[in-house]
């Protein structure tokens, strides 16, 4: 067979899991998009994170390609559509970064619904106000989850022991209330919850999935959580919906500003200069952000290489 080419760096239990099988790998943490796509055409396989976008051209030059392997969820970097016609199978790893994105969606709510950030910043500048911090507590809220798969039923289960009631809507799913969330519409959730939290993936149905309609549907001020994609909420109407007090305050881990990569914004200083709506975020205290690392644990990284590893040997044996 000809060897897997490893184009982002996963955890060792990976690459030591490869060896032992004695399946040949190729590391290239390095290498150019073009010098990649030269030499695609070597490997029976391909590993990533994110590190370069896998489009029609890119794809077409891995004539042996068995599988492509996804540390991580999110696809909207890989022509899936090409992929399908050319026969190649993708395999992704969300139950390695599922507890992660859980806890840190509800450390992001937590802190918003008790200004810890805030709290932190008045006291180490010898401020000590009490009243203007008053906080809002979990009990009795009704959560909102758009999007129901690994990602938001593990939000659900960790947030249950809050004593909350959790409600879910998934347009891509049927029946599937359980222990932990009670199965809605989309209407009957822009009705009832207190807080939303996404949890679906980006793709051409999804974009601006969340926009000015979703806001000005809901029947109470919310507090607004996306550990999703970036794209699948248009800031604008995020913004609208907090001057109009809509939504109480935001908690974004992603921002549609991200370049393909996720490892960082798109022209920084221009963002600053030209978009409102961006210096609206960053300068308000309703609003706390964090660089696209929900699923960035040290826990998640030796996951996702267990969970890819067991789908390759799998995919390789059939």
């Amino acid at each position: 067979m000809k060897p897997i080419l490893i184009i982002n760096a996963p955890h060792k239990v990976l690459l030591d899991g490869l060896a032992s099988k004695n399946i040949p790998f190729d590391e290239d943490y390095t290498s150019s998009y073009n010098e990649l796509k030269r030499k695609l055409k070597n490997y029976d396989g391909l590993v990533l994170r994110s590190r370069i976008s896998l489009d029609e051209s890119f794809l077409k030059e891995g004539t042996h390609l068995k599988f492509i392997a996804r540390e991580g969820v999110g696809l909207d970097h890989i022509d899936v559509d090409f992929c399908k016609q050319a026969g190649i199978p993708i395999i992704i790893s969300p139950e390695g970064s599922k507890d992660t994105v859980g806890e840190h969606a509800i450390g992001m709510l937590l802190n918003l619904m008790n200004h810890l950030t805030r709290c932190s910043i008045q006291v180490k500048s010898d401020q000590w106000k009490r009243e203007e911090n008053r906080a809002w507590e979990l009990k009795g809220k009704t959560i909102g989850i758009i999007g129901y798969g690994n990602m938001g039923q593990s939000f659900a289960q960790k947030i249950s022991g809050f004593g909350v009631h959790v409600i879910a809507y998934d347009k891509y799913r049927e029946n599937y209330s359980d222990d932990f969330a009670k199965e809605v519409s989309l209407a009957e959730l822009q009705e009832q919850a207190d807080v939303v939290s996404l949890h679906i993936p980006l793709d051409e149905h999804n974009k601006y999935f969340i926009d000015e309609s979703f806001f000005q549907h809901l029947k109470k001020p919310i507090f607004f959580v996306n550990t999703a994609r970036g794209l699948v909420l248009k800031t604008a109407a995020l913004v609208s919906a907090m001057k109009n007090q809509q939504v109480i305050a935001a908690a974004l881990d992603v921002l549609e500003y991200e370049d393909s990569s996720f490892d960082k914004l798109m022209d920084l200083e221009s963002l600053r200069s030209e978009s409102s709506d961006y210096r609206y975020l960053v300068d308000s205290e309703q609003v706390l952000l964090s660089p696209h690392i929900a699923g960035w644990s040290y826990e998640s990284k030796y996951k996702h290489g267990e969970v890819l590893l067991g789908k390759i040997l799998k995919n390789l044996s059939q």
